[in-house]
Parts: structure tokens; sequence; C-alpha cells
């Protein structure tokens, strides 16, 4: 009984400052956050005490919770992480090089928040900026991490239960579709994201990993008309030679994963896993 009483406590901080950080500075009075996470308001108010205390949650002049200095800092010391720093400069080499868009993403919750962009002089800009959240589903920026940190569909489809929604025609809507997806950049080494954000712009995207887990993932984005099949190869080759040797130290990309005889346990488990979902 102690041990589901402090599970319980944890789940409801947890959920408390991950819609705190949704609400953004203006915060939420106790009662309609209470309604908003289904907990009762005298349960949630102790919470929010502890946190308070603690520094991770505050409360402004109107008496609404919102993020405390705490849990600010410990964003900030994590987008600020130096590895994410150095990538600027190899950014900006492989942008002058290809002439295109280049970002760097990185996955919070279920969202792609941009760390860095580099736009060529000669490029019309697009949409986005640093700090933009996006859904990681519909971006190559996503898929590519997502390729990585996930082998089953059932754990996958766990953490991403918010609908999703079709900007274009040509928006992967499903998950199962979105799975395939995953499977298919895991397979070949990059992700894709073709004219589903916007009919007329697509992006390709590998992983950034350390020891093997995806911290990251670099975009490139272009008009569609311009990827082709022996565009998208150069700008993929492009981009792996001119970002490995710049790479921090602990740092690679992401790289095909070929299911043949005596490629690694994760790799047999993917495919493994892909096959039976497939079949059902």
């Amino acid at each position: 009984m102690t041990t589901q009483r402090s599970i319980g406590s944890v789940d409801k901080a947890v959920l408390a400052l991950q819609r705190l950080g949704e609400v953004g500075p203006d915060g939420r009075p106790l009662n309609r956050l209470a309604v908003d996470l289904g907990i009762n308001k005298a349960s949630l108010h102790h919470t929010l005490s502890v946190l308070r205390q603690r520094g991770f949650v505050e409360q402004n002049h109107n008496g609404n919770y919102r993020l405390g200095h705490v849990a600010l800092s410990l964003a900030d010391t994590y987008l600020h992480d130096d590895s994410f720093c150095q990538m600027h400069g190899a950014l900006k080499n492989l942008s002058l090089t290809i002439n295109e868009i280049c970002h760097m993403g990185i996955l919070v919750g279920e969202e792609i928040v941009y760390v860095h962009k580099i736009v060529p002089k000669t490029s019309i800009n697009t949409w986005s900026t640093v700090g933009f959240r996006n859904p990681a589903l519909t971006t190559a920026l996503g898929r590519a991490i997502l390729s990585q940190a996930y082998v089953d569909f059932e754990s996958f489809s766990r953490a991403f239960p918010t609908p999703i929604f079709q900007r274009t025609h040509y928006t992967l809507s499903t998950l199962k579709k979105i799975w395939l997806e995953l499977v298919a950049a895991r397979k070949r080494g990059f992700a894709r994201e073709i004219n589903e954000y916007v009919v007329g712009t697509s992006c390709l995207s590998v992983a950034l990993l350390r020891r093997h887990k995806p911290i990251a993932a670099i975009s490139i984005t272009c008009p569609t008309e311009r990827l082709g099949v022996q565009r998208e190869q150069s700008l993929l080759r492009s981009l792996r030679e001119e970002l490995t040797p710049l790479l921090p130290p602990g740092l690679s990309l992401q790289m095909p994963v070929e299911p043949r005889l005596g490629c690694g346990p994760v790799a047999h488990k993917v495919v493994s896993r892909v096959n039976a979902f497939v079949a059902r």
C-alpha cells in the first residue's frame, strides 16, 4: 500500500508539471488544474504545495500556479547541453554546402522542440523558429528519433495517446501508418516527411545518438519539387560527410539497419515484431 501511494503522488506531480508547462506563464488556478487532470482538488493542492516548496511550482499575483524557477532551470540546462551548442557550427556548414534549411530538434513529450535553425541567404524561409513545438509524429525530426527509441508498436502507441491532426491530404493520420514509417526509417537510416505539414515542402532527418540512444535529430528542409531520388541521396550523403567529422565526442548519426542474418539483437527484435504486426 505504501508503494502504491508513493507512485500515485509521483504521478500526480508529473501530470501537474506537464499541464503547467502546456498552459504557459499565465498559469492555472487550482480548481481548473484539478478539472484538467481529473484529480481531487485537496489532493492536488497538497502535491502543488510540495512542488512549490522545492521550487518546481510557484504562484503568480492572481494565485495561479505556474512552473517555478527550478523546473525552468532544468529545462534550460537540458536545452543548452554543450553537445547541442556545439552542433550549431556543424549545421551551418551543412546548410552552406547544400544550400537548404537545416534544423535540429529534441523530443519533449509528444512534441519536437526546435533548438537550432540555419537558413541560407538564398533560401525562402519557413514557418519554424527556434523554440517552436510541433507534433513529433508528423515531423521527420520526430520520426528519426522515434525510429531509434521504440522496437514494438504497443509501447510506441502508449506513448502517443493524442489524436493526430491531419494538416494536409498527405499527412499520415493513424498510429499504424506512422509505425510502419518508423520501421522503414530505421531500416533505411533516415526519416521522411513529404508534404505532410505544408504541401510543397518536405524534410529528411537523421537521429543524433549518444551511446546508441537518440538525444536529438538533424533535418534538411527543401521544396518537394527538388527532392527526387538522386537529390535525396545527395543530401543525405552531404549530411553524413559534413556532420560526422564535427560531432562532439560520444555522439554518432543514425545508420541503416538491414534485416539480415548477423545483424544485432535489436534489429532482429524489430523485424520479428513488425512481421507479427503486419500479419494481423
